[in-house]
């Protein structure tokens, strides 16, 4: 990611060159924000519905096969999981990332000391962008999850596509 290079000798906020590094990440932080929303939302709105969608099939076809030594009797589970990977991704992004994001791009306003104006203070830059990193590793590990266990599962219960793996 390109947040930990932009904290690559970040300034001490009693640093003369601090208010300028601070602004400099406010002001290119609108491209990671449009690459987070156009990229990885879709993303993760897949993998909502797609494993919602396994789950749901499986839950149907365990059904009507009970008893008849299906493989994939709690495979429906295992997708369910993966899709609430995928909404915790979201929700997390909506309730816990977005008032960063505004905090960081609050950073590139004119006249933010002390956080006047509607900006953000400047002394907290590297506080904000250091607590987005942080908190930005339930983003990569959950769609990681969901797809390790959907994976597992699908190889597990020997099919894709009619194919026999196992």
């Amino acid at each position: 990611m390109g947040v930990p290079a932009l904290l690559i000798g970040f300034p001490h906020p009693s640093s003369p060159s601090h208010a300028e590094r601070a602004r400099l990440l406010g002001n290119q932080w609108p491209v990671f924000w449009r690459v987070g929303n156009v990229f990885f939302r879709p993303i993760s709105t897949f993998g909502i519905l797609g494993y919602g969608y396994a789950a749901w099939a499986c839950s149907r076809a365990t059904s009507s096969t009970q008893g008849l030594g299906s493989t994939s009797g709690n495979a429906w589970k295992f997708y369910a999981i993966s899709a609430l990977c995928h909404l915790i991704t979201v929700v997390h992004s909506a309730v816990n990332m977005q008032p960063i994001n505004a905090k960081i791009e609050g950073l590139r306003r004119a006249g933010v000391e002390g956080g006047k104006n509607g900006g953000t203070d400047l002394a907290l830059a590297e506080y904000y962008a250091r607590k987005w990193a942080r908190l930005n590793l339930v983003r990569l590990v959950m769609p990681a999850l969901a797809g390790t266990v959907a994976l597992w599962t699908t190889l597990k219960a020997g099919r894709i596509g009619g194919v026999s793996f196992l």
